[in-house]
């Protein structure tokens, strides 16, 4: 039986009575997640909108599964409508007792904000969500808390929000992390190349921005490819912009292949990088992904696959047990082994970087360098492996989220102690 009320009561959680309390991404996603039937669920909200077409929490719930089963344009549409009834919405972890998050999030799917409903799982947290739009005049009226977050993540889409929040912070004198979206916005791929490009102990391949009909023009051979990009040279990855998780990305080899992507991705603009063979000593593609908190690098999972897009759910990491005792060794030894080896790199990013909470996907290279993919506040983090097959994922995204909680308290901690008298 599907449980669909939070064993908490507004007693509990005052001045609650009258929001909207959802039960937010990371429940729903792990139903989904685990196979688990969400028709039951399904049902029960869709008869809560049939008694109250204004229950816009009951739609913030549907969008999410519908975004978690990949129905995307109907989750968009139906988060558009509960964000046009109301801006605020609350999901309670554990008893409630916990500090009060306060993230300000726009409309998007899994990957336009920073996954803290992930985060707070199984923590005594409560979390606040605060929609923003390019008509938010004031950051005002806001719901109690003790620290807020700047969830928005760097895209495309996200661009013009992000500069309207850099106004709007700059006026408003709480308690935030990540209080910087001017340089989230900078968090893009030729961004983050340009950022670390002279780091010595990392390899952040130089991304270029590139026309699609200046790439027309080189895959017709009326134009040189250096001419478009200094150095740039087949192999290549091209993708799309503001594309992720590996969607629209090939390795380009020719012309020809070239022309081909060119005529399935007829975009105004695409990201090309010089294609990085990053094979470990074992043949095969690893990635890593890394979240830093507070400066801390703490291990989210590992992926070893035979093709060189590193997907965790397609590199067969359930079926290998090879492959996953290679994970849980980086996991298990890596504060004194993989961020010993690293220690200059990670230093470099936090200097760079300097926000709370950040994620980068990367790997080892043969000369100790760390190869940088991608770097990002809106990394999908969680727990939600079976298991009985990942026993010890389960203690490192534990010490992953006590490492984000730890850090909401030290924030609100800071924010309510007396001031020293000189």
């Amino acid at each position: 039986m599907l449980m669909t009320k939070v064993p908490v009561t507004d007693q509990a959680l005052p001045n609650m009575s009258a929001t909207p309390q959802i039960l937010g991404m990371q429940r729903i996603v792990s139903l989904v997640y685990a196979g688990r039937d969400v028709t039951p669920l399904w049902n029960e909200l869709m008869q809560r909108v049939t008694a109250d077409p204004t229950d816009a929490a009951a739609l913030l719930d549907m969008a999410t599964i519908l975004q978690t089963l990949g129905r995307t344009e109907e989750a968009r549409q139906i988060l558009k409508s509960a964000v046009q009834m109301r801006r605020d919405f609350y999901a309670v972890h554990g008893d409630g007792t916990g500090p009060r998050l306060l993230a300000f999030v726009t409309e998007g799917d899994f990957m336009a904000n920073t996954p803290l409903d992930f985060l707070l799982a199984d923590s005594n947290c409560v979390l606040w969500l605060r929609y923003v739009d390019l008509e938010t005049t004031a950051l005002a009226d806001l719901p109690e808390h003790d620290v807020a977050f700047m969830a928005i993540g760097e895209s495309t889409e996200n661009t013009p929000l992000l500069a309207h929040m850099q106004k709007l912070l700059a006026e408003f004198d709480g308690t935030v992390m990540n209080r910087n979206p001017e340089l989230i916005a900078r968090l893009t791929r030729d961004g983050v190349s340009g950022m670390l490009a002279n780091e010595p102990s990392i390899l952040s391949p130089f991304t270029y921005r590139v026309s699609h009909a200046d790439l027309t023009a080189v895959a017709t051979r009326a134009k040189r490819l250096d001419a478009c990009a200094p150095g740039l040279a087949y192999p290549l990855v091209v993708r799309p912009i503001s594309t992720h998780a590996g969607n629209g990305m090939e390795r380009i080899t020719d012309s020809a292949e070239l022309a081909a992507f060119l005529e399935i991705h007829p975009v105004p603009e695409l990201y090309v990088a010089p294609f990085i063979d990053f094979r470990g000593s074992d043949g095969l593609y690893n990635k890593q992904r890394i979240v830093f908190i507070n400066g801390k690098a703490f291990a989210s999972h590992m992926a070893l696959s035979d093709h060189w897009i590193v997907h965790y759910l397609s590199a067969g990491m359930a079926q290998s047990a090879a492959k996953r005792a290679v994970e849980q060794a980086w996991m298990e030894d890596f504060d004194h082994d993989f961020a010993v080896r690293h220690k200059e790199s990670f230093a470099a990013l936090c200097r760079h970087i300097d926000l709370d909470y950040f994620g980068i996907d990367c790997a080892e290279l043969p000369d100790g360098r760390l190869l940088v993919f991608e770097l990002d506040v809106a990394m999908v983090v969680h727990n939600m492996d079976d298991p009985f097959i990942y026993p010890y994922k389960q203690v490192a995204m534990r010490k992953l989220f006590d490492g984000f909680v730890d850090a909401v308290r030290q924030r609100a901690a800071a924010a309510t102690a007396p001031a020293k008298v000189s």
